[in-house]
């Protein structure tokens, strides 16, 4: 009996161990050095870069696109944040509909003592990852997207 062709299944399957693999690593460094969880990293990660000027600000939509969580999740996460001190909330000046996170500077100084470790964990993950050959040229891409 013949195997069937694997198709874009195979590729997806080694993309879903790659980003398990890499998340639960960092997860692991950034809660056991800074009691930050991943998705809270990510959230002030995207937040610090923000900007004056047009698409400066991330409104809570936008933000919930970044980070890839559902609204829902995205307001919870945020409260969580400002409950801690590390983000603030405000209206935006010109639609008082629309409301912006900022990263306040308890969150900037979080997020500065968290990207080394981000990193470090990060390097670490993919070159235990890049040892399984069928993670081997997934690792090879995201390392080349660095570049």
């Amino acid at each position: 009996m013949t195997r069937p062709d694997p198709g874009l299944a195979h590729g997806w399957c080694a993309l879903t161990s790659l980003h398990g693999r890499l998340e639960a690593h960092i997860e692991r460094a950034l809660q056991a050095e800074h009691e930050l969880s991943v998705r809270e990293f990510s959230v002030l990660n995207v937040l610090s870069e923000q900007h004056e000027g047009d698409g400066g600000h991330f409104r809570m939509n936008r933000l919930a696109d970044s980070v890839v969580l559902s609204q829902s999740a995205t307001t919870r996460l945020v409260t969580r944040l400002e409950d801690r001190g590390l983000l603030a909330r405000y209206l935006c000046p010109t639609d008082r509909r629309g409301i912006y996170t900022n990263v306040t500077p308890a969150g900037l100084a979080l997020l500065d003592r968290a990207r080394p470790t981000h990193d470090a964990a990060l390097a670490e993950a993919l070159t235990a990852a890049e040892t399984r050959p069928e993670l081997a040229p997934l690792v090879a891409a995201v390392r080349n997207m660095g570049r």
